[in-house]
């Protein structure tokens, strides 16, 4: 969707869809991935499957292909995470990871479960998950990682600041 695309990722509550928030805020092409390119999935095979496991939460390749193709905009920034990464990694000019520490993770899975109790992280073994994914950054893809712990301004304006894009577009 973009001329230049960036990926920007991290573990459960590291602040993907947050920052994707923030960026459509400022004016920017930014795809809410767990939103609109997710579903429940085989990783290499792409057959849907019934079960919510972690590794069953992939993208669309076809759709991520067909978004990184369109050239009709100068930037579009893909916030969400996917077990099959692999797959279309190479679309991307760069890959942000955002990093937490982990109480900030929990903090923040622990607010969101607050307003929405079926969201990821809610249930015990959900949460176990999650923190063994932090200490161990299994499935998520090599990249440059941001530290997403301070305001989300300034988040923001390290990742736009990386991909050389001033401040209010």
């Amino acid at each position: 969707m973009g001329v230049r695309n960036y990926l920007i990722e991290g573990v459960s509550g590291a602040g993907k869809t947050t920052v994707c928030d923030e960026l459509i805020r400022r004016g920017f092409q930014a795809i809410h991935g767990d939103r609109t390119l997710a579903y429940r999935g085989d990783p290499e095979t792409g057959d849907p499957v019934d079960d919510s496991a972690p590794e069953h939460h992939i993208w669309d390749i076809a759709l991520v292909r067909a978004l990184a193709a369109d050239r009709t905009v100068p930037v579009t920034f893909f916030c969400g995470g996917s077990r099959n990464h692999a797959k279309f990694i190479d679309l991307f000019d760069a890959v942000f990871i955002l990093d937490v520490d982990r109480d900030t993770m929990l903090r923040r899975i622990d607010e969101r479960v607050r307003v929405d109790p079926t969201d990821w992280g809610g249930r015990p073994e959900e949460r176990e998950i999650c923190i063994r994914m932090h200490e161990t950054k299994e499935q998520v893809p090599p990249g440059q990682l941001i530290d997403a712990t301070p305001p989300l301004t300034e988040v923001v304006d390290e990742i736009l600041r990386r991909v050389s894009i001033r401040r209010g577009g």
